[in-house]
């Protein structure tokens, strides 16, 4: 197996939703073999968000910005990104929550590696969501995963709910 990727070689999977999300993204380290490091390149048109401003629980997050430039929301601020620039997202709650945001004028390159634990509890301080990931990690493989679940943090139920 080589160890090295050429980026302008991958293919590259597109998802979107709405008018304001949009990305276009490949592996990079899981077909090369890697298990505990994930890593994938990312491409976000002008003024497109790939993903919701989101924390993790129990995965850290870096971004290294390849080309283009935008913004990236930090625990409730604001920070401007561009070539060259690395953004470390520890896990946390919301105040390591992170979003990255293209500008209006050029698309945002990036590769973004995390680690790759499992377990995994997002949550999504904009629109009051969590999501839990068990069996494999945020952009792990879904097939292995055995829980996959999101909702509403205000739809909780009492630990006893159900039980006789």
């Amino acid at each position: 197996m080589r160890p090295v990727v050429r980026l302008d070689e991958l293919a590259l999977a597109t998802q979107s939703h709405g008018a304001s999300f949009e990305a276009r993204f490949a592996s990079v380290a899981a077909p090369l073999g890697a298990r505990r490091l994930g890593a994938r390149y990312v491409e976000v048109p002008p003024g497109k968000k790939a993903w919701p401003y989101h924390a993790h629980h129990a995965n850290d997050e870096l971004f290294v910005i390849l080309s283009g430039s935008g913004t990236v929301r930090f625990g409730g601020e604001i920070y401007p990104v561009s070539a060259g620039d690395v953004v470390v997202c520890p896990s946390g709650g919301p105040e390591t929550a992170h979003q990255l945001i293209a500008s209006d004028d050029e698309p945002l390159r990036y590769l973004a590696v995390s680690t790759m634990h499992e377990p995994d509890v997002m949550e999504y301080p904009d629109s009051g969501k969590l999501t839990v990931f068990a069996g494999a990690p945020p952009g792990g493989n879904k097939a292995a995963r055995r829980v996959d679940l999101t909702v509403r943090a205000d739809s909780r139920v009492d630990y006893w709910d159900g039980e006789d």
